[in-house]
């Protein structure tokens, strides 16, 4: 590699890959619930992404790219330590097609309907008590704002996969924290209309 080849790899490490360090930390720390471990694991995440730079088109996806790699090494790391990961079989929600159609009533948006009416750190309680598979995906696409099509690409899964582990995880959380959304005096999670202020209203 000549010297201009290697400044230009340098360039594009430290435009494209480095500004989604804070974004791959976070990641990292709801996987391994260690910060000691997460930190290990954005330092290799890092490290094969400088060695394997020729491999990644500049001006593309870089936090796409930079979530595989991680996606990668954890599932690696995690094998070492309890020779495979554990298989999630949450496909038997068949009926969820691979559409763009999120019209239907029952499904739930969590940045509409949660995160939009802040719950305090419950929300980031119940997303961690979350099987490995759904916290990813939820994760990627309610946290990080990824597509579908990209964490399809991350994780390694059919598109149809994603999008029902999406819609089971996010009814799961719409279950666990409703005692919750209606304890700080939310009558409707959907509407997020306060008890309270009705009360209040009403007075």
């Amino acid at each position: 590699m000549t010297d201009k080849e290697q400044t230009k790899k340098i360039e594009v490490f430290e435009k494209e890959l480095l500004p989604h360090i804070d974004a791959l930390k976070t990641f990292a720390y709801h996987l391994t619930f260690d910060d000691q471990d997460a930190e290990d694991l954005v330092q290799e995440t890092y490290l094969k992404a400088y060695r394997f730079i020729g491999k990644y088109n500049e001006g593309t996806n870089a936090k796409a790219w930079l979530f595989k790699i991680l996606k990668n090494a954890y599932i690696n790391q995690y094998r070492k330590k309890v020779k495979r990961p554990t298989r999630v079989d949450f496909e038997e929600i068949v009926s969820y097609h691979d559409t763009d159609d999120n019209s239907k009533t029952n499904y739930l948006d969590l940045r509409q309907e949660i995160f939009e009416n802040i719950m305090g750190d419950e929300i980031t309680k119940e997303i961690n008590n979350l099987p490995i598979d759904f916290r990813t995906v939820v994760l990627l696409c309610d946290v990080e704002g990824f597509t579908y099509e990209e964490i399809s690409k991350i994780i390694d899964v059919p598109i149809g996969t994603v999008r029902s582990r999406l819609f089971r995880a996010r009814n799961i959380l719409k279950e666990k924290l409703k005692a919750y959304a209606e304890s700080q005096g939310y009558s409707d999670m959907r509407g997020a209309r306060k008890l309270k202020k009705n009360t209040q209203e009403e007075e």
